[in-house]
Parts: C-alpha cells; sequence; structure tokens
C-alpha cells in the first residue's frame, strides 16, 4: 500500500471521529502535531479516534500512554504503527 494512501485513510478516520468546526484533511499534514499546538485534538479525541483505528485495521493499542502518545503524534506516526501492526507494507 502506499503511504499516501493508509495516510489518506487515517485523515478520513480522524475526520469522522472528532467534532472540531472548521477542521479539514488540508489541516492534517503528515507530520503536523495532532494534539496540543498542532491541530488541537484532545484525549478524548484520541481515544475515539484509537476505537476507529482499531475497528479498521484490526489493531490493539497497549496501555502505556507514553508509547501511544509517540503512536498518535502525527498522521505520519499513525501510518508506521498501523503498518507495523496490520502487516502492511507501505510504499513511497
Amino acid at each position: 500500500m502506499k503511504r499516501k494512501e493508509l495516510e489518506d485513510e487515517i485523515r478520513n478516520v480522524i475526520l469522522d471521529s472528532v467534532e472540531m468546526d472548521g477542521l479539514s484533511a488540508a489541516d492534517l499534514a503528515a507530520e503536523r502535531p495532532l494534539f496540543g499546538e498542532g491541530v488541537g485534538l484532545d484525549s478524548i479525541d484520541a481515544l475515539e479516534i484509537g476505537a476507529a483505528l482499531r475497528k479498521k485495521y484490526n489493531i490493539k493499542f497497549k496501555a502505556n500512554s507514553d508509547e501511544n502518545r509517540a503512536h498518535f503524534y502525527s498522521v505520519s506516526s499513525l501510518a508506521d504503527f498501523i503498518a507495523a501492526n496490520a502487516g502492511l507494507t507501505l510504499e513511497d
């Protein structure tokens, strides 16, 4: 699977999972931080996104919050995590 395709799928999952006025795919650049001063998502958004990603890709997140913080840093880091845990090979 091409990296861009997976990143686009993740963007769509995020947009479908969170309620943030004015948020669009253009706001979700691959390396832009999703939380804090980046996109501005919060911990409730992370739970909703995580649940949607678990369902879509049949993956599991560990209870370790530090690891999850790293996985949820950006669309790109989520793509890396999903690829590694769903057995996907990413092409550039």
